[in-house]
């Protein structure tokens, strides 16, 4: 005689028990689920990354006790396998979710955050590294309407406008007490003393910085402009942070700095104007974050696109608002 299975005489809770307390819930699913993604790059490229992934739906059933979280893990673990991490892949995953739980659920929502490594070419030396940009991807799926959001991070270098006005005072004040009393100046002697710390007395302050930029994307591209939004970013602060870096390099940088004094609220408004005019764009949120060496708590410029209402965030959480 064939045993019965097993499976059949489970008994399944979530499924067939009814609510305790009667209610609608507007997300349940599963958060910081490890799983390997695919990305697509430059020159047809495509790598493997590790990711942690959050999936949703609502539970629109307000007598039905859960929903099906294994079957969400089943269609990420098979989708991510077999797709690149496009729109179109991350609009299918959540039909799929919903379509396993037609009878429970009308929208559904996923995110991934993972690590998108480049490498970049040194300023002036024949050298390149690798840079590391944090990176979540965020789809939402009510109905037909379909919701794309991505933010990233670009770490730049800030010299401080009013730090340099003050380092460049000192530095004329001690000129004059060097050379003011003397009825001529030998230009010799002056390159000697510009190159001298007894000549430069003071230099203005830099920090590393931060611009954390969340967007919302027209839904209709094919791919993510990974590479194109941090390079937008980096060429529009241009100051970005170094991987390999030889003397000249570091001296280009130093140049770099001096030519791009900006406070928080500078690099914010460079961000604004870059975003703005970026027609796949549909909104936008940005972060300017400056690390002070002066004092202990950080400079911060926070723009947004001007959208009625204000910009809402597909998973009701502005990355790291408050951070």
């Amino acid at each position: 005689m064939k045993e019965p299975s097993k499976v059949v005489n489970m008994p399944d809770i979530a499924s067939h028990a009814k609510a305790q307390v009667a209610g609608k819930l507007d997300w349940v699913g599963m958060n910081h689920i490890e799983l390997p993604v695919f990305l697509d790059g430059p020159g047809g490229t495509r790598t493997q990354t590790s990711a942690l992934v959050s999936a949703f739906v609502d539970l629109a059933r307000p007598e039905k006790r859960g929903i099906h979280m294994s079957r969400l893990y089943l269609h990420l673990d098979r989708a991510l396998a077999e797709h690149s991490l496009t729109p179109l892949a991350l609009r299918h995953l959540l039909r799929d979710f919903l379509g396993s739980h037609e009878d429970l659920s009308t929208r559904a929502m996923v995110r991934l955050d993972f690590d998108y490594m480049l490498r970049r070419k040194s300023l002036v030396s024949d050298n390149t590294g690798w840079k590391s940009y944090p990176i979540s991807l965020i789809a939402r799926l009510n109905g037909k309407a379909f919701e794309l959001e991505m933010a990233v991070q670009v770490v730049y270098s800030s010299t401080c406008p009013c730090s340099a006005a003050l380092a460049r005072q000192l530095i004329q004040e001690q000129f004059k007490s060097d050379f003011g009393n003397r009825d001529a100046v030998d230009t010799e002697n002056v390159l000697q003393w510009l190159g001298s710390e007894q000549g430069i007395v003071a230099t203005p302050h830099s920090q590393r910085s931060a611009a954390d930029i969340r967007i919302k994307l027209a839904p209709s591209f094919e791919a993510f402009p990974f590479v194109e939004t941090i390079d937008l970013i980096e060429s529009t602060l241009k100051t970005p942070v170094q991987s390999a870096v030889k003397r000249e390099d570091e001296q280009a940088f130093a140049l770099l700095n001096g030519q791009n004094l900006m406070f928080c609220e500078d690099a914010a408004r460079r961000v604004q104007t870059a975003l703005q005019a970026e027609d796949r764009i549909t909104d936008y949120w940005a972060r300017c974050s400056h690390f002070e060496s002066l004092h202990p708590h950080n400079a911060v410029a926070i723009v947004t696109k001007g959208v009625e209402d204000g910009y809402q965030p597909i998973d009701g959480h502005p990355r790291g608002w408050v951070e």
